[in-house]
């Protein structure tokens, strides 16, 4: 099989001899390209060409859940092909890897690259569904690109904190479970909307829900992890069906405290809950409106204010090697 691994350099748990050894591993099961990435976008244009070339049979790639989302977005340019579905395959190297941990890979990236060589050798792979976002016809957001996401989106709070993560790691902080815990803590002393909330949910022929502060968008469980922990925000969410979506209304102190809880001590079977909270399940398309211009940020990488989002859930967009 040919492929083309596509490496972001600046991965946080890999090192340039870790990936040597990788891409040799690799390579003995594989006809394998190299291509390592320098700039941002630059992982979806090598999987976007490696696509429209159909000189390869796989994509690989090594890095983040950012990472990944630019190798899906590439090779999802010009969206499935019902004849064809890309192929593609991962090797976890950032911080977190909720995409590869949700498909059941390890987090360690040696023990991950040895059962992608055995998901190779025995010739096994899963269809997974996909979430797709963009700017909604008639608002002020209607030319933003439609983009692929692989496991959340967040519109509001949670997307905040990503917005002020990125700025720390941009001064030179390290991506680290307690960067992301006082970035939470400071969102919300912060957040002008959290006590009375500016977002509409609308779906086709249903009642709009409304005064949301925050939406958690989710395509598969978990929604993120907390070191070794697993956080459900939307514990139904699964890569066989659409998307699922997590609202609350409210983020008073209490409630907060209230839903932070319940979002610790989250499980395949109970998720966050109470009148302040709106749970959907397998949903294909809704929009997310608001009064304001809120973050919005897809596979945790922030994208800027918003006003309005327009989501589809594809229950069938990509094969992945597993």
């Amino acid at each position: 099989m040919r492929a083309l691994i596509v490496v972001n350099p600046a991965a946080t748990t890999t090192s340039a001899r870790t990936r040597d050894v990788l891409i040799h591993a690799l390579a003995s099961d594989l006809k394998l390209d190299v291509a390592t990435t320098e700039y941002r976008g630059h992982a979806r244009d090598l999987a976007r060409q490696a696509a429209e070339g159909g000189t390869h049979e796989l994509v690989v790639a090594l890095g983040g859940d950012g990472t990944v989302n630019e190798v899906v977005n590439g090779l999802l340019h010009h969206g499935p092909d019902p004849d064809g579905l890309p192929r593609l395959a991962v090797v976890p190297g950032g911080s977190t890897n909720v995409f590869a941990r949700a498909l059941g890979l390890p987090n360690d990236v040696v023990e991950a690259t040895g059962a992608l060589l055995d998901a190779l050798r025995d010739g096994t792979e899963r269809t997974v569904g996909l979430g797709l976002a963009g700017g909604t016809p008639g608002t002020p957001d209607e030319s933003v690109p439609a983009r692929w996401f692989t496991f959340c989106a967040g519109f509001g709070f949670d997307a905040g904190v990503i917005g002020r993560v990125e700025q720390q790691r941009e001064r030179g902080k390290r991506s680290t479970h307690a960067l992301y815990i006082r970035q939470v803590m400071r969102q919300f002393l912060g957040d002008p909307h959290r006590r009375e909330g500016t977002i509409t949910l609308k779906r086709p022929d249903e009642d709009p829900i409304e005064q949301l502060v925050l939406a958690i968008i989710c395509n598969t469980v978990p929604w993120t992890f907390l070191g070794n922990r697993p956080i459900y925000a939307t514990p139904r969410a699964s890569f066989d069906t659409a998307l699922d979506v997590l609202g609350l209304s409210k983020l008073s102190t209490s409630a907060a405290t209230r839903y932070a809880t319940q979002l610790l001590t989250s499980s395949p079977d109970r998720g966050p809950r109470g009148k302040h909270a709106a749970s959907l399940h397998d949903l294909t398309d809704f929009t997310l409106q608001s009064q304001a211009p809120l973050p919005f940020q897809m596979d945790g990488d922030h994208l800027g204010l918003r006003t309005s989002v327009t989501f589809t859930g594809v229950r069938r967009a990509l094969r992945v090697i597993v």
